[in-house]
């Protein structure tokens, strides 16, 4: 058995951690989430979301992912061997967010490069029209009509930069990469935000961002929306967060950084938001529009509309790169972190080299993404995307809660974690992850089931939506268990630092 990576430095972690945690949801997801849920008013729920239930669940992982030493399918597998299935579950998740997200990646390089010229045109119409020609949309998700150029090009250059990181290691790759990417990012995300805020008009739009409706704060809605922006942005419930936090030393302070990297990550979303929100005022100024006009969320914010909220800005060449450079960092940051998790899975389960399996994993986790640089991507990603985070993400970190809250002895890694740490966790951590947790991860998995029980996601065909949303989420849950029944390579694996449910964490 080798000795596990560390992180060359405790800032190597946090960088890394909050660059996990930040990717294109806190650009792109966050700001518009705020905007339709309340303004100003969203920020308490989402405050009180990030106390109850993100930061409790991030110092959970943290804690048993450093005392485990190992990757989610080892750790939960070391906190009971009938568990082991969890941690598969949530890294099969991992994986089928890594192979779309690159895709994502490609086009925000793509359109760093459109930047240049501004190729998307001068108007909506003509920006939309650009946008789904690039990708070569087709007319639906069986009509694939091929591997498009534009789109396959940019999406190896993001996997290149991502074996690069997974193959150099946890230290010489991940944590130097990100050593890269987090500052470069949040500098570029700054400058973003000061221009926003200082454009004509932008304050039409911050009032629109920030201007509290309080009137809806006892709307469930916007506490649902409120607790799924905390577990969607912070990296949690899907391995990753275990994973990263096993090469961290023996002696960590886990509280710290978990509220560090929590923190850090809340406050770039505002900054974000100040970019956003800035440059839309502007657009709706300049154009005569209402922001309720020209605001959205998701691919079609980053794709259609900002790119022609860029065109009205000073030096809009140079804005429109820095803004999809941010996009590309903020990506690649992200989806470096989740195709880690599953190839430390693997490592541990058959007890090989990160040298051996990178080429291996990286090899079939591009052929797996080609899919999504045919002409179908965007609506086999839709789909996929929309199931995998309501039903992958919020199924796995219900059962997690549970079993952990519940069936584990929680005070065994509140005692683990409270001697190393500057600030102790206390009865309002057990509370809020036995009790509070469970309870919104729970109404959400029933809401999100309910809804798509009742109504096809984005009125998509039935077939399109078993093929790539039930058949996918299932799929994780099944491989979960066929890894489980295979045996560890290495039984060592499984020995020393066990987890012991009665006693505590053994020594």
């Amino acid at each position: 058995m080798e000795s596990r990576e560390q992180w060359g430095s405790r800032v190597g972690f946090i960088l890394a951690a909050v660059g996990s945690a930040i990717g294109l949801g806190n650009i792109w997801r966050f700001p518009y989430t705020a905007y339709d849920n309340g303004g100003g008013a969203f920020f308490i729920p989402y405050l009180f979301a990030l106390l109850t239930a993100g930061i409790p669940i991030m110092i959970l992982e943290l804690g048993i992912g450093q005392k485990s030493r190992g990757s989610a399918p080892l750790t939960f597998a070391k906190l009971n061997r009938k568990w082991e299935w969890v941690g598969w579950m949530q890294t099969f998740v991992s994986f089928v967010i890594a192979v779309y997200y690159v895709a994502i990646i490609g086009w925000a390089f793509s359109y760093a490069y459109f930047s240049i010229n501004q190729a998307w045109g001068a108007d909506l119409g003509a920006a939309e029209g650009f946008f789904y020609s690039y990708l070569g949309i087709t007319g639906g998700q069986f009509e694939l009509g091929g591997i498009q150029l534009g789109v396959l090009i940019p999406v190896v250059l993001a996997w290149i930069i991502i074996y690069a990181a997974l193959a150099g290691g946890v230290k010489k790759g991940i944590e130097l990469a990100n050593k890269v990417f987090m500052p470069v990012l949040f500098i570029l995300i700054i400058i973003m935000a000061i221009r926003g805020v200082t454009l004509e008009g932008a304050s039409t739009g911050l009032n629109y961002l920030f201007q509290p409706d309080f009137s809806r704060i006892f709307d469930y809605k916007i506490w649902v929306a409120a607790y799924g922006q905390i577990f969607f942005s912070l990296s949690i419930c899907f391995a990753i967060m275990i994973t990263y936090s096993s090469y961290l030393p023996k002696k960590t302070d886990i509280v710290n950084n978990g509220f560090m990297v929590a923190l850090i990550n809340c406050g770039f979303s505002l900054l974000a938001g100040f970019a956003i929100f800035g440059v839309l005022g502007h657009m709706a100024f300049a154009s005569g529009m209402g922001v309720e006009d020209v605001a959205a969320g998701g691919v079609g914010l980053a794709f259609v509309i900002f790119p022609i909220a860029i065109n009205a800005l000073p030096m809009s060449e140079l804005f429109g790169v820095i803004f999809f450079i941010s996009l590309v960092f903020a990506g690649l940051s992200s989806a470096i972190s989740i195709n880690e998790a599953v190839l430390s899975g693997f490592m541990d389960k058959f007890a090989v080299s990160r040298k051996k399996l990178v080429n291996i994993y990286c090899g079939i986790a591009f052929l797996v993404s080609l899919l999504f640089t045919t002409g179908a991507g965007l609506l086999i990603l839709d789909v996929v995307d929309h199931f995998i985070n309501n039903f992958g993400i919020v199924f796995g970190g219900l059962v997690e809660i549970i079993l952990i809250a519940w069936l584990f002895n929680l005070d065994s890694i509140k005692n683990h974690i409270n001697p190393m740490s500057d600030f102790k966790v206390g009865p309002w951590w057990s509370f809020m992850l036995k009790i509070v947790t469970p309870i919104v991860l729970g109404y959400m998995a029933i809401a999100n089931l309910w809804g798509d029980l009742t109504t096809n996601y984005g009125d998509y065909t039935t077939t399109a939506i078993v093929t790539f949303g039930w058949v996918v989420v299932v799929a994780t849950i099944v491989l979960g268990f066929v890894m489980q029944s295979v045996s560890w390579k290495d039984q060592e694996y499984l020995s020393g630092d066990a987890f012991d449910k009665q006693s505590g964490l053994g020594g």
